[in-house]
């Protein structure tokens, strides 16, 4: 599957799925989850917490509520207080797209999931990342972004991105 790396806060995206790099207990706190929540509202926190806990490398979904998407997956990268994993972050990505196409949705931007606080080497978790997405064979997905916030992580994901990309080609 053809996916694009981005710059940007996931906050202010315009998709019709908007991914949270979550915990098993879907508290929305700091990170991605933290933007999404002031995006989203306080409802949205709410919403997804009534949904868990749920285990390592599965979704919830929720309402995006004030955020311009239909849907957030909440992808469980990283345990409870503990790190993520390259199968956790393996499952939570092939998970999060299945659901996404599930829904019927076209597009979907994704964070570098279990990468931020979670613990996860950027560069390896984006090769996980980016594998799963490029091996992916998607049903209604058309557009699929992946989103890194600073400079460094955009920089990082690109070529990552880039390296996984031209390898396919070949």
């Amino acid at each position: 599957m053809q996916f694009t790396v981005i710059q940007g806060d996931i906050a202010q995206q315009s998709a019709d799925v908007l991914v949270n790099a979550a915990g098993t207990t879907l508290r929305m706190g700091s990170g991605v989850a933290g933007a999404l929540r002031r995006g989203g509202g306080d409802q949205l926190n709410q919403d997804a917490m009534a949904k868990g806990p749920i285990d390592l490398g599965e979704v919830a979904v929720t309402d995006a509520y004030e955020l311009d998407a239909d849907w957030v997956i909440h992808a469980a990268a990283m345990p409870h207080d503990g790190k993520a994993t390259a199968e956790s972050i393996a499952a939570a990505t092939r998970h999060t797209l299945e659901k996404a196409d599930e829904l019927g949705a076209e597009s979907l931007v994704i964070p570098a999931l279990g990468c931020g606080v979670a613990g996860f080497d950027l560069e390896e978790g984006g090769q996980i990342l980016c594998e799963v997405l490029d091996n992916y064979e998607p049903q209604h997905l058309t557009d699929v972004r992946l989103i890194g916030y600073s400079d460094e992580e955009y920089e990082t994901l690109s070529a990552v991105a880039q390296s996984v990309q031209s390898r396919v080609e070949r």
